[in-house]
C-alpha cells in the first residue's frame, strides 16, 4: 500500500511540476502576449521604456528589477534597452548596480526553478541534445571558466543556460557570481552608451559603439572557434 502511495505521490509531483513547466514556458508569454500586448508594444523604443520607468517615479528602481527579473525568466522584454535606459535615467554607476542586482535576482530565480523542476523538464523546453551539451559543459573540471566564456560571448543564449545550470551539479552561488560577472562587459557598454547620451556625448557614444560593433563582429566571426575552445577545455578537463 505504501509503495502504490509513493508511486501515486510521484506521479502528482511530476504532473505538477510538467505544468509549472507549461505555465512558464508557454503559459506567461503567450497571457503576455494576448491579454497584455499593449505591454509589450510600449516597449518598441528607447523614448517609450523610459516614460514607462518614469510614471513609477520613485518606484522606477523596483519596476526596473522586476522588468531584469522577468527578461530573465522568461524574456519577453529587450534587455538591452533596459539597459540603455537605466543609463540614462539612473547615470552609469547605479544603473550598472541596478542592472548586476536585477540580473543575480533573475539568475537565482531561474537557477532554483530549473532545479525543482530537474532534467526531464529542462529537457522539455530546451530540448536534450542542447542540454546534455551544456551539461558535460558545466560538469566538467573547468566549469567555472566555461561558465564566464559563455556568458561573455555575445550572442550564446545566456538565459537558457540558466536553466541547464540548476540541473548541473554546479553550485549555486559561484555560478550566480560567475555569470553576472560574464555578463558585466556587454551590461556596462549598454548602460555607459546610455549615460553619454543622457548627457549629450555624442563622440563618446560614436567610439562605444564602434568598439562594441568590432567586438561583437569578431565574436560572431570566430563565435563556432571559441566554442570550440571552450568545448576542448571540456575535454581536456573533464
Amino acid at each position: 500500500m505504501s509503495d502504490k502511495n509513493a508511486e501515486k505521490k510521484n506521479k502528482i509531483f511530476a504532473a505538477v511540476k510538467f505544468a509549472v513547466l507549461l505555465m512558464i514556458v508557454i503559459g506567461l508569454p503567450l497571457y503576455v502576449y494576448v491579454f497584455h500586448k499593449d505591454f509589450i508594444l510600449q516597449f518598441r523604443s528607447f523614448d517609450e521604456v523610459v516614460a514607462f520607468l518614469r510614471q513609477y517615479k520613485a518606484f522606477s528602481v523596483p519596476v526596473y528589477l522586476g522588468a531584469e527579473l522577468l527578461q530573465i525568466l522568461i524574456s519577453v522584454l529587450p534587455g538591452q534597452v533596459f539597459q540603455f535606459v537605466a543609463g540614462y535615467l539612473f547615470g552609469f554607476i547605479p544603473g550598472l548596480i541596478y542592472t548586476a542586482i536585477g540580473a543575480v535576482i533573475g539568475t537565482i530565480v531561474t537557477f532554483c526553478l530549473a532545479r525543482v523542476l530537474g532534467t526531464d523538464a529542462v529537457h522539455l523546453m530546451l530540448g536534450k541534445e542542447r542540454t546534455d551539451h551544456f551539461i558535460r559543459l558545466l560538469n566538467s573540471r573547468k566549469a567555472y571558466l566555461i561558465t564566464f566564456l559563455i556568458y561573455l560571448i555575445p550572442g550564446v543564449p545566456k538565459d537558457t543556460v540558466c536553466y541547464i545550470a540548476g540541473v548541473s551539479e554546479m553550485k549555486m552561488i559561484p555560478f550566480v557570481i560567475i555569470s553576472v560577472v560574464g555578463r558585466m562587459p556587454a551590461m556596462a557598454a549598454s548602460i555607459v552608451f546610455g549615460a553619454m547620451y543622457m548627457k549629450q556625448n555624442y563622440t563618446g557614444m560614436a567610439v562605444v559603439a564602434v568598439l562594441v560593433c568590432v567586438i561583437v563582429l569578431v565574436c560572431i566571426i570566430r563565435r563556432k572557434d571559441i566554442m570550440k575552445r571552450v568545448d576542448m577545455l571540456y575535454e581536456k578537463y573533464h
